[in-house]
């Protein structure tokens, strides 16, 4: 390997190291070597023995051929989740004009709920956590679902979980309660088998099922801004193993057949596409 080509490398284990705010002795003690080591890999002076790559890639959260590409790639970001504002108003006029009356009532809780709250990014983009649940509603509008319940369960399907309002207390009937209650983590009695639990019960319940697939979809659409490979490495996992089956119970609500396929073809787009590069 060429002297310019280690160089290369070695600035971009610095540059990741900065970016992870790692003294190079921090690093060292991570991989079990000497800070000079960590510092002769960042000069090109030596690279990184074959056994410390993968620790080091784990500790960079950078993958291996990033780390020894040819080129550096430079892109420029962009926000992943924006314009809350007009989905807030999009989502409200809808529900005035079909007279949805369980999601205009949550729709009043929402900014109070989940306002203050931010969606986390990365990169320098956090905006209010209350585009996921807009979001999600979008998107089920835009599928052509029409359905209070459903609309009414995204807005809310956080509010629990999250925030300090209590179940009891939604402003919804009984159908989204229970879906929320479902779908809510903190109300699940921890036990070392909670998640399989978790998701045996939301499977019995339709609403629930298609919640999660839409709350899902747009958490594995942006959690490349907010998260790292470790972290998107086992929430694919999750994914895989899970929601195929969720999939399965909302192709059964007929209205939902045509939405259950489109789901599924951008859920499992992204999943595959994540296995490919993480």
């Amino acid at each position: 390997m060429t002297d310019e080509m280690r160089k290369r490398i070695g600035k971009r284990i610095r540059a990741a190291r900065k970016e992870k705010d790692l003294s190079q002795e921090k690093l060292g003690e991570e991989l079990e070597v000497s800070f000079q080591a960590v510092s002769s890999w960042e000069t090109g002076k030596f690279l990184p023995d074959a056994d410390h790559l993968p620790a080091l890639a784990k500790a960079l959260d950078i993958s291996l051929d990033a780390l020894f590409a040819e080129k550096d790639r430079q892109w420029s970001f962009r926000r992943v989740n924006f314009d809350e504002e007009h989905m807030f108003t999009y989502v409200k006029s809808k529900a005035q004009e079909r007279g949805y009356t369980q999601t205009l009532a949550v729709m009043d809780l929402l900014k109070a709920a989940h306002g203050e709250q931010k969606r986390r990014s990365k990169y320098g983009f956090e905006c209010s956590y209350t585009v996921h649940p807009l979001t999600m509603a979008c998107q089920a509008l835009a599928m052509g679902l029409k359905s209070d319940d459903l609309l009414a369960a995204c807005i809310a399907h956080d509010m629990v979980e999250d925030t300090e309002i209590k179940l009891d207390s939604l402003p919804v009937g009984e159908t989204v309660r229970a879906a929320v209650r479902l779908v809510s983590k903190n109300l699940v009695k921890w036990s070392p088998d909670w998640e399989e639990k978790y998701y045996d019960a939301i499977r019995k319940n339709p609403l629930a099922c298609m919640v999660k697939v839409l709350d899902r979809t747009h958490n594995v659409a942006g959690m490349a801004d907010a998260y790292g490979r470790e972290w998107m490495a086992r929430y694919v996992r999750e994914t895989d193993k899970y929601y195929p089956e969720l999939l399965d119970v909302v192709k059964k609500v007929p209205e939902w057949n045509n939405a259950a396929w489109l789901l599924r073809y951008q859920l499992n787009t992204m999943v595959e596409t994540f296995k490919r590069i993480l």
